[in-house]
């Protein structure tokens, strides 16, 4: 059996919790809530979830922008934390990061060739012969003709500069990059330019992606497999296949059904007013329990870990998960479709 590449365990973070001058400890929030994952070498995981679930802070964390509360991230067995500085800002080589916003994450004041030496300056120690060769060799990966090389950040479109920041990610020879939200603010047709790039430089340079998105279609197209998380956890773990074919997890189920889908029913989704969980004070149980149709008392009690059913490959951290081919309770009426029949008169609502 193959060891993976990247592991995730118990990891944590919690920010607040300082202690203050005459007026007690700060309130604390815990962000990420003890995620355990594997990545094996040369895998796309995709990890979606709703705004505020923890994904963007699991993505610091593994390259090194922020340090974990509690828990621990290892590559190709060795802790990913280790070498860092007190400050815990120094991005290993071997793990890079590729922003969401491309403009707002490049430099306005350096050309695109500073931009690219500074990785292979500071985390390689390339020489400017070996510099400028791997300049050429990166420009053409990305598609961009070396010209822009003395250009700056302004002069592209969104794609380009996210291309430049793919690039810059690539300049240390990584083995992993971790994308979050990478195409989220490009147009559509940049997005599949964007997507078609990021897997002929996975199979190019032997790579090993993290990718971060709230859109389901997107993850399906990238990734091998894929983590829902909530409210910092993972409830879900399965190969892309299953886990888009037969959620196990009703949170899955539900983010599922909310996607836009063309010539899809429309869905009722959560007919009942539902409670958020307080992040200042979380519930002893399952955190979906007060939106989930199926929890009872052991759920509210005590939060399920992450195990196997039938299948050894799909993790779901559920008391009362959904049968294979299961709808669910989110399904609602999907006898009413978008438009109504042409052959039946609509009510008139103009009054």
């Amino acid at each position: 059996m193959t060891s993976p590449l990247l592991e995730i365990e118990g990891l944590q973070r919690r920010f607040g919790g300082e202690r203050r001058l005459l007026r007690g400890r700060a309130p604390s929030v815990y962000a990420v809530r003890g995620v355990d994952l594997q990545i094996t070498e040369g895998a796309t995981l995709g990890v979606v979830g709703e705004s505020g679930c923890g994904k963007s802070t699991l993505a610091r964390m593994l390259v090194g922008l922020d340090r974990p509360s509690a828990g621990r991230i290892r590559l190709a067995g060795h802790d990913i934390h280790s070498g860092l500085g007190a400050d815990g800002c120094v991005l290993p080589s071997t793990v890079q990061y590729v922003f969401q916003d491309p403009l707002s994450s490049l430099n306005p004041r350096k050309t695109v060739r500073s931009i690219l030496s500074a990785p292979m300056i500071h985390l390689l120690g390339l020489h400017r012969e070996a510099r400028d060769s791997r300049l050429c060799e990166l420009m053409e990966a990305v598609n961009l003709r070396e010209e822009f090389l003395d250009r700056y950040p302004h002069e592209f479109s969104g794609g380009q500069a996210q291309r430049i920041g793919i690039a810059r990610a690539l300049a240390a020879a990584p083995r992993v990059i971790v994308l979050d939200e990478p195409v989220s603010a490009l147009d559509v047709s940049v997005q599949a330019q964007v997507l078609g790039l990021l897997a002929e430089l996975k199979n190019r340079f032997g790579l090993t992606y993290v990718f971060i998105s709230h859109d389901l279609s997107v993850v399906e197209n990238i990734s091998d497999r894929v983590a829902v998380m909530y409210f910092g956890r993972v409830v879900e773990l399965a190969p892309k296949g299953r886990l888009f074919a037969a959620p196990r997890h009703p949170y899955t189920r539900l983010l599922l059904d909310s996607a836009p889908v063309p010539g899809r029913r429309r869905i009722a989704g959560e007919l009942r007013p539902v409670e958020l969980p307080d992040p200042y004070a979380p519930p002893p149980g399952c955190a979906f329990a007060a939106r989930c149709p199926r929890a009872d008392a052991g759920c509210r009690a005590a939060a399920p870990s992450l195990s196997a059913g039938d299948d050894p490959a799909a993790l779901v951290a559920c008391y009362h998960p959904l049968a294979p081919g299961e709808a669910g309770e989110y399904a609602g009426d999907n006898t009413a479709p978008d438009k109504p029949a042409p052959d039946k008169p609509t009510e008139n609502r103009s009054a």
